[in-house]
């Protein structure tokens, strides 16, 4: 039986810790103790004073889609008044605001659009390249996974078609819990966990670079947390194919999952956790968009050294009734006012730009 002063022992010694042990951790550890101990953590794999974040977009190309997650607020069913397809002229003049404020990158994500085939998705990549020099960080695994089946194709021929056609990353989205019982029960008709990291084990070796997610605080217990970040660990021992971890919480307003938000206690815990666990994943992301500003400064000091998006544009989460908005200038004033340099970066951790 595993106790919490060896497990914390352990994570001092730098050593790997098993699933039981960061089980006692979440469990059983203090908040700033597990805090504690993934600042070490994340000052030993980036010991310098810096944090990066990256301006780019997101962009919702459609919202119909047959999935039907519980947890979504922002999806609406084919035949629904309220659906739509992204036009060029749309897609051009949210690309071109991203550009003219200084973004490297897209990221392109949408539903499960029955009406969409794979030469659409193609067209939209091609369109996007051959007006901008910008990076598509685009379609998460649930998405190439539909592409797939719907075009008839087996996951690695559907990547290869969407790489030729100017697809750079894919995003981690679409994982919430690597758990089927409670992906049957949250979003049933999405791909299996076991689907989700075929795709992303897939495109790791075909050269595209990814980032993983995790979607807590609603139908899971630790005990499937743990097992999610077991399953990315294990992926990324295989591959190296992520660049970071992006856990967030959800967020239950407009939903059918009827639950308490979870705390910003509770978040801190999950992401220290996550820089303890995953000792092979280098970047690990706060999410200020659920959490806020406040919350994800004060995530800097529980393992976070990345500060993500300054998300142009947001709407998925935004349709659940959370909309903080964070421009570039605040963004670097929170990291430097935390004791850090601000530095811009693009999808594969580049530094492009230190600020002042």
């Amino acid at each position: 039986m595993t106790d919490l002063a060896g497990a914390v022992q352990k994570t001092r010694a730098g050593e790997r810790l098993s699933a039981e042990e960061a089980r006692v951790l979440l469990d059983a550890g203090d908040l700033l103790t597990l805090g504690h101990l993934a600042h070490r953590a994340r000052l030993a794999r980036h010991p310098e004073p810096l944090v990066t974040f990256v301006v780019d977009r997101n962009i919702n190309y459609t919202n119909i889609c047959v999935s039907g997650c519980r947890f979504c607020a922002f999806y609406r069913p084919p035949g629904h008044p309220e659906g739509y397809v992204i036009t060029q002229e749309a897609l051009r003049e949210k690309i071109q605001e991203t550009v003219d404020l200084g973004g490297t990158q897209i990221l392109l994500q949408g539903g499960m659009n029955p009406d969409l085939d794979i030469d659409d998705y193609c067209d939209l990549l091609r369109s996007i390249h051959r007006e901008f020099d910008i990076h598509v960080h685009g379609f998460s695994p649930p998405e190439i996974a539909f592409i797939a089946k719907a075009s008839d194709r087996s996951i690695e021929e559907t990547l290869k078609v969407l790489m030729e056609a100017g697809l750079d990353s894919i995003p981690g989205g679409g994982a919430e819990i690597l758990v089927d019982e409670v992906r049957e029960q949250a979003s049933p008709h999405k791909c299996s966990s076991g689907t989700w990291l075929q795709v992303m084990e897939t495109a790791h070796q075909l050269g595209l670079r990814t980032t993983a997610t995790m979607m807590f605080g609603h139908l899971e217990s630790p005990r499937h947390i743990i097992q999610h970040m077991d399953e990315i660990r294990r992926l990324q021992d295989r591959t190296g194919g992520f660049t970071a971890f992006i856990p967030w919480t959800f967020q239950p307003a407009n939903t059918e999952i009827n639950v308490a938000p979870a705390t910003s206690a509770e978040y801190l815990k999950v992401l220290a956790l996550s820089r303890l666990y995953l000792d092979n994943i280098p970047n690990i992301q706060a999410s200020w968009v659920t959490q806020g500003a406040k919350i994800a400064q004060v995530a800097l000091a529980f393992g976070a050294n990345d500060l993500g998006s300054t998300m142009i544009e947001e709407n998925v989460v935004a349709a659940a009734g959370v909309s903080f908005r964070l421009p570039r200038s605040e963004m670097v004033r929170l990291i430097q006012t935390a004791g850090y340099r601000a530095v811009q970066r693009d999808c594969f951790y580049h530094h492009l730009k230190v600020e002042a």
